[in-house]
C-alpha cells in the first residue's frame, strides 16, 4: 500500500517502540550513507542475494520501504507480496520527497 512522506511520518511515530515495525531502505550502502531514517535498516536492492535476504525477514511484522524516488520499492513491493509479507507500505516520493517535506535523517 502506498503512503505519503506525511502518512509515513505519523506511522513512524506511532510505532516508535514497536519491535514488529521495520523501516527497510532499499537503496546502496553509499546512498544510506548519505543520509536515512532513524532505525532504518538498510538492504541493497541491487546486490544478488537481495530476495534470499528479505526471504529471512518475519513475513508477519509490518514494513515500511523506501529507495531514493520510489522506483526500486515498486519492485520490492512485489517481491514482498510473492514471498507472502502480510503488511507492507511504501513511502511514495522515496528519501527524496521525505527530505523536501523536511522530516529529519541520519546522517
Amino acid at each position: 500500500m502506498n503512503k505519503t512522506v506525511a502518512e509515513c511520518y505519523t506511522l513512524i511515530q506511532e510505532n516508535k517502540d514497536n519491535p514488529d515495525f521495520i523501516i527497510l531502505d532499499v537503496r546502496t550502502p553509499a546512498e544510506y550513507a548519505s543520509g536515512y531514517i532513524e532505525n532504518a535498516v538498510n538492504i541493497d536492492y541491487y546486490e544478488d542475494d537481495f530476495e534470499e535476504t528479505l526471504d529471512t525477514y518475519d513475513k508477519n511484522k509490518t514494513y515500511l520501504i523506501y529507495c531514493r524516488t520510489a522506483n526500486r520499492t515498486a519492485s520490492v513491493m512485489t517481491i514482498m507480496q510473492r514471498l507472502e509479507f502480510t503488511e507492507v507500505y511504501n513511502m511514495q516520493g522515496g528519501i527524496n520527497a521525505w527530505i523536501s517535506a523536511g522530516y529529519p535523517v541520519v546522517s
